[in-house]
């Protein structure tokens, strides 16, 4: 009864999931819908590249001059700030200790110079002049008594001993009138020209170690080149930055008044561009995103290809030509970095858009 009955029963109910298997399979592949449309080029002729957004700019590296300790940052990522406002300052106390002992140095040079400048002192004349005076009447009685010695006619009234001492007393009594008279000019006249020119350079070489270490300290001060924004900040208080140039630079900084694309064209098709000719960006993801560029230079040299989009058909080895355009940041919600679809009219002047 089985063998006769149910066997062949389960050999039909076989063949026939058999054949509605291989139906089934013989069905065609409904294709997926993309993600999102390819972007359409506006124009005839059409050069396309991949375009990065950068800053008008271009994207600054902000680093600084001197390695040190981050003492604080001053900004934030997507901060705007004006040329000259503080980005982020590193430690000061050693170069802050040094400035002091320069200045230090400074008002001690300039205090000498100042001294030397104020002779003669009010206070020290008088004395000089009274010693002087002293001197004079000294002399004088000096010379009168010799004179009176020198008009006696008997010689026998004064010996000879005693006029020779006489004029020995008048001759020192000149000399010492002669050297306070001296010590009186040379204090009347001031300082002397020489002293006062090397204390004048002194001065002179203290204010310029002043002024060096001002600058050492005015580099700790990490400064906003122009107008823009923060894009990055890599940097954090009690890090130590390195002076040079980093891989990954301590605040990336830019200009974003105006956008700007920089796209790249394969070397191969270099020749097809017309400087200045009209383009098109469209944001990936989203063709209904697009604006018209405006021209802004070609870059005259051909560099190796950077930045890699991903495409099966793209070269490692690729050689490219890089053009910048411009646009209105505020005619795409697009971000510094993010790649864009980029179509260059290539078509003969005056031939216009599709």
């Amino acid at each position: 009864m089985i063998q006769r009955i149910i066997i062949p029963i389960l050999a039909v109910l076989g063949l026939i999931f058999a054949l509605y298997t291989v139906a089934l399979g013989e069905r065609p592949t409904p294709v997926a819908p993309p993600a999102s449309l390819p972007a359409l080029a506006p124009f005839r002729q059409t050069i396309a590249g991949a375009g990065i957004v950068e800053s008008a700019s271009q994207n600054i590296a902000i680093g600084t001059p001197i390695s040190g300790l981050v003492a604080s940052v001053s900004v934030v990522q997507n901060q705007s700030v004006k040329a000259g406002d503080v980005l982020f300052q590193l430690d000061q106390r050693e170069f802050a200790a040094e400035a002091r002992v320069r200045r230090a140095s400074l008002d001690a040079s300039r205090s000498t110079l100042a001294r030397l400048e104020a002779l003669p002192r009010a206070e020290d004349l008088p004395p000089l002049k009274a010693r002087m005076d002293s001197a004079e009447a000294w002399w004088k009685d000096a010379q009168a008594q010799l004179t009176r010695a020198q008009a006696i006619e008997d010689r026998r009234a004064i010996s000879a001993e005693e006029l020779s001492r006489r004029a020995a007393s008048e001759r020192a009594a000149h000399a010492a009138l002669a050297e306070v008279r001296s010590e009186f000019d040379k204090l009347s006249a001031g300082a002397w020209a020489p002293d006062l020119a090397v204390a004048e350079a002194e001065v002179s070489r203290t204010e310029a170690l002043v002024a060096q270490i001002e600058t050492q300290l005015e580099r700790l001060i990490v400064r906003a080149p122009i107008d823009g924004v923060v894009l990055q900040v890599n940097v954090r208080p009690g890090e130590f930055a390195q002076s040079g140039v980093l891989r990954d630079p301590l605040i990336l900084f830019g200009s974003l008044a105006r956008m700007h694309v920089r796209v790249d064209i394969d070397e191969s098709e270099a020749w097809r561009l017309r400087v200045g000719a009209p383009a098109s960006a469209t944001v990936r993801g989203n063709r209904d995103l697009n604006t018209a560029l405006e021209f802004v230079r070609v870059d005259p040299f051909v560099v190796p290809k950077r930045s890699l989009t991903g495409d099966t058909s793209e070269r490692v080895d690729t050689r490219v030509l890089q053009v910048i355009y411009a646009f209105d940041p505020s005619a795409l919600p697009v971000y510094v970095g993010q790649q864009m679809d980029v179509f260059i009219d290539a078509s003969p002047a005056g031939e216009g858009t599709k």
